[in-house]
């Protein structure tokens, strides 16, 4: 590793030890010496469903460093729409184009704690979780928090149980209620499509009523709602209609 790369990781390390009010943290990983593979920390932003949870965040430092951002992937689990719920990647554009040798290990933390507070389910990461956010965003918080208490620890009071003198098991009845109530606004949302084969096209950042029109528009059979491979020609149609609609 260039000595000039080593010298500022270790300054920027050494910096997030003598701020404590950040709240952020970075250590090697595994307690080692190898500066290229750290472990960062945050606390989920106040206000929002991830409050009280400790995030951890995985940080590999490129060669190029600090001309290239450094390579961050949450390893806790978070409902986020901007952040893979299966593999924790993360679409935030100061980890990519906005990245300038001026930022730091800290501020790319910081920036992730930010995003925490403010998700853009329009430029998703994730489909379902941006879907769920943008027609159900009490079930998207529910979810969200319930996700924080199990994989970020954050305390199970902030869930809102026992709220109204309401009991447990009406909590859950009503849960349940909504999330049939939203599984069947979603399937409504389709139009007799198959789910998996428009999500695919969701997961390019169009939401499931514009893909729908198009596959209308362009006239795609639904086939009783299964899933199948669409023509090279469909797809390029459907995919032109897309772009082109304002």
């Amino acid at each position: 590793m260039a000595l000039h790369r080593a010298r500022r990781i270790a300054k920027e390390i050494a910096d997030i030890h003598g701020d404590p009010h950040s709240q952020v943290t970075a250590e090697p990983l595994g307690g080692g010496d190898d500066l290229t593979h750290l472990r960062g920390s945050f606390h989920g932003p106040p206000g929002t469903p991830y409050e009280g949870g400790t995030y951890l965040v995985d940080i590999k430092i490129p060669n190029e460093y600090p001309f290239r951002p450094p390579n961050m992937r949450f390893e806790t689990k978070v409902w986020h729409p901007n952040v893979s719920s299966q593999t924790g990647a993360i679409c935030l554009d100061t980890l990519s184009t906005a990245w300038s040798p001026v930022l730091t290990i800290k501020s790319a933390l910081l920036s992730l704690q930010s995003l925490l507070s403010t998700p853009e389910p329009k430029d998703p990461q994730d489909a379902e979780v941006a879907n769920m956010l943008l027609r159900n965003p009490k079930e998207f918080e529910r979810v969200a928090r319930e996700w924080a208490v199990t994989h970020a620890g954050a305390p199970k009071k902030h869930l809102g149980e026992g709220s109204g003198g309401a009991t447990d098991e009406s909590i859950r009845k009503q849960e349940l209620r909504a999330k049939e109530d939203d599984e069947r606004d979603q399937l409504a949302a389709y139009d007799g499509y198959n789910r998996d084969l428009i999500d695919r096209f969701c997961s390019m950042g169009f939401d499931v009523d514009r893909v729908v029109a198009a596959f209308k528009y362009v006239g795609i059979d639904r086939m009783g709602g299964d899933d199948y491979e669409l023509e090279e020609a469909y797809m390029g149609d459907i995919t032109a209609r897309l772009l082109g609609e304002s």
